[in-house]
């Protein structure tokens, strides 16, 4: 395990200049409105409303399935929600966002997989907006800058199109390593279609076929629930995770400890440690504690599937509680 000493060393991404095209989003907004005023774009996506609007109605219908399903589906879509979430949080957010651990091809190919089944976009572009997140934290470069609000940073900046400012920083930053992964690459190409075999039909047909539950069950519970609730966790970090909590670490930033989050998504949740200590494959200095995804890092690095876990080192994590937290721990 690589123990980091300065919590100032690897603060996000180095800022380059990008020869890839592919941060130029399409749906940039506009560099000004033609009057000439504010450069935050109200440019509403509506493909994506009406998208997000029937999926979150599907999900709520799926409650009512509930009692009807087979228990081996509730424990199916959990098992399902458990690897969607896996794919996001140990593998675009820990390894490929912030490279925080170095993980094997067969691992790698698993993580994409399961960030497949996530479908929050394919992991280029999921770290891509991460990492101008982490460097423009709270500012119009930031892809759901939460100082606009609890709706726009957990999904209304889903609804409008991106501020310039997005695109325009984002180009100084540089994602050739993401590029130069093969298991990316693929998963890029490719990526409508694994979406639509590991995040709709997989999950769909696996109860179906094996203890013969309703199709019509199977996909309103082990897709369409299952992946509104890991959208819903995921979000809750950009939005609560930056509005409620303490701040133990660096008072001076948004991001803040939020228990509730931590424990809805997997141990993503010691935000304000993890905006100070970017780098650290834990995302918190308690180790296995709230923390599933810290667990199966570790597992996999047992296993010889992964190595190379970065840490902060216990000196630099009270230092900087010392000098910048706010006292609450």
């Amino acid at each position: 395990m690589v123990m980091v000493e300065d919590g100032s060393v690897m603060q996000n991404v180095q800022e380059m200049s990008s020869s890839n095209g592919v941060v130029a989003d399409k749906q940039a907004a506009p560099a000004e409105s033609r009057d000439g005023k504010d450069r935050r774009s109200q440019d509403i996506v509506w493909r994506n409303v009406v998208l997000m609007a029937l999926d979150h109605v599907g999900a709520v219908y799926a409650l009512s399935l509930i009692p009807k399903a087979h228990p081996l589906t509730w424990i199916w879509a959990y098992l399902c929600f458990l690897l969607t979430a896996l794919g996001v949080t140990a593998g675009a957010h820990r390894l490929w966002s912030h490279r925080s651990y170095k993980a094997k091809l067969p691992l790698r190919i698993f993580l994409a997989a399961a960030n497949s089944m996530a479908f929050q976009n394919d992991i280029f572009e999921w770290s891509r907006d991460h990492r101008v997140h982490h460097k423009y934290s709270e500012t119009d470069a930031d892809p759901h800058n939460a100082t606009r609000g609890f709706f726009f940073s957990h999904v209304g900046w889903l609804f409008i199109r991106k501020h310039r400012d997005v695109i325009d920083k984002g180009k100084k930053l540089d994602f050739s390593d993401l590029m130069a992964d093969p298991v990316v690459v693929f998963q890029r190409k490719y990526y409508k279609s694994s979406v639509l075999l590991m995040c709709f039909i997989l999950p769909t047909l696996v109860p179906w076929y094996f203890w013969g539950e309703s199709l019509w069950n199977s996909f309103f519970l082990a897709s369409i629930l299952r992946y509104t609730m890991c959208l819903n966790v995921t979000w809750l970090v950009n939005s609560a995770a930056h509005m409620y909590g303490n701040r133990p670490y660096d008072k001076s930033i948004s991001p803040r400890e939020n228990r509730f989050v931590t424990f809805g998504a997997i141990g993503e949740g010691f935000h304000n440690y993890h905006h100070t200590f970017p780098f650290d494959y834990s995302t918190s200095e308690f180790g296995l504690r709230l923390n599933p995804t810290t667990c199966f890092i570790d597992l996999m690095c047992w296993l010889g599937l992964a190595s190379d876990r970065k840490r902060a080192s216990k000196e630099i994590i009270e230092a900087r509680k010392k000098r910048t937290g706010d006292g609450s721990s």
